[in-house]
């Protein structure tokens, strides 16, 4: 994101997305599988390559955010 200089803020607003779902994957709390789809679907359109698996980080029968792409 900081090549296509894009802020978290930026990021809801193009992807449809509440900052309070941003703010619960910074903070490692649940969010809706559709928020990280719409995420990974807007940052396609930025042409930064995304997926599911860039966004989650899957452990013993828990699902985290690893945040990487989205920071």
């Amino acid at each position: 994101m900081i090549n296509k200089k894009i802020n978290k803020t930026q990021l809801c607003g193009a992807a449809g997305i509440t900052t309070n779902a941003m703010v619960n994957l910074g903070r490692d709390y649940t969010v809706p599988l559709e928020a990280l789809e719409k995420i990974c679907e807007t940052l396609n359109l930025l042409l930064l390559t995304c997926c599911i698996n860039n966004l989650l980080m899957l452990k013993e029968n828990d699902v985290r955010f690893i945040g990487h792409m989205i920071m």
